[in-house]
């Protein structure tokens, strides 16, 4: 995923592993994606090796010196070969832990179980409010597009739905 990501946004224009850092914090793609700050530079180093990517020139501010990265058209090679195994995925991924954890639900005592599946709910909804926020603070920085806007209420649709299980869940243990 980490390649991908830099591979595509590189593709845009050169720019530093700190640009490329910004870009997927500002955006929270960084958390959605399950990219580590530090693997961006790594990423980079590796890629740099396989000439996937070059550096387009180098740039003082102060005492630091930064490396302003390009993508090459190897790497233009590379980003579709990746783009296109990202879109033949599996688009489904099931909350297994928490699957497995209802399969021993009747195990543990009610007020444990209401309390977690509180919190579930409460994180859930947190998860959904910064998301909610990040397309607007991607609307600030740049211009979001049908596909964007789609993939965002899709996100949104899951995060309903388990909120949704969590609801059902949660009234079914208050009854008992």
């Amino acid at each position: 995923m980490t390649r991908l990501m830099v591979l595509g946004i590189l593709r845009s224009k050169s720019m530093s592993g700190y640009e490329i850092q910004q870009i997927l914090q500002v955006s929270e793609a960084d958390r959605w994606a399950g990219i580590l700050p530090g693997s961006i530079y790594h990423a980079l180093k590796k890629m740099e090796k396989e000439e996937l990517v070059e550096v387009d020139k180098v740039e003082q501010t102060g005492h630091r010196i930064k490396a302003i990265y390009k993508i090459t058209s190897k790497g233009e090679e590379e980003f579709q070969k990746l783009l296109l195994q990202s879109l033949k995925s599996s688009s489904v991924s099931l909350p297994s832990e928490l699957y497995t954890g209802l399969s021993f639900i009747h195990s543990a005592l009610k007020e444990d179980v209401l309390e977690a599946l509180r919190a579930q709910k409460e994180l859930l909804i947190k998860e959904l409010r910064r998301h909610k926020e990040g397309i607007e603070v991607k609307r600030k920085y740049m211009e979001v597009d049908a596909i964007t806007e789609l993939t965002f209420e899709n996100i949104y649709k899951q995060y309903d739905i388990q909120i949704e299980l969590m609801d059902s869940l949660i009234n079914i243990y208050e009854k008992k």
